[in-house]
């Protein structure tokens, strides 16, 4: 049975994220999406710097949002963020955003990273050595 990892994190919204209105800019959920990816990683043994210290960069290759409600200056937002296996040689990450006082769902979305070395100039085609024990060892493999 493959184990479903995932993290819920807080984030509160900052006044340098909201438009004149106090509406947050749509751009800034992208960055919630890294927030919830930081925050998976530092709880999963996963962090970027983690990854850079195996000799690799996981750049984003690929990011989808659907905007559901708005989002204002002040607001907490809870962060789920959820990784979905895959044999390919990525990574792929779900998201649902909430208004934390609300519980209302603000946001959906996913995203795909890909392995580089880290000279950022060869794709890998199979996942690191690295990678597939940290898959085993969370029973993602």
């Amino acid at each position: 049975m493959i184990a479903e990892l995932e993290n819920r994190t807080e984030v509160l919204v900052r006044f340098n994220e909201a438009d004149p209105l106090g509406i947050v800019w749509h751009g800034h959920y992208i960055r919630y999406f890294e927030d919830g990816r930081e925050a998976f990683g530092k709880m999963h043994g996963l962090s970027y710097l983690e990854v850079y210290k195996q000799g690799y960069v996981i750049p984003v290759v690929n990011v989808q949002c659907d905007f559901k409600r708005s989002v204002r200056y002040g607001d907490r937002i809870i962060v789920e963020t959820k990784y979905i296996p895959t044999d390919s040689a990525k990574m792929k990450f779900t998201y649902r955003l909430f208004n934390a006082e609300t519980n209302e769902l603000v946001a959906t979305g996913s995203s795909v990273q890909v392995f580089l070395d880290k000279d950022q100039s060869v794709l890998q085609l199979s996942n690191p050595p690295f990678f597939e024990e940290w898959k085993k060892k969370h029973d993602l493999a």
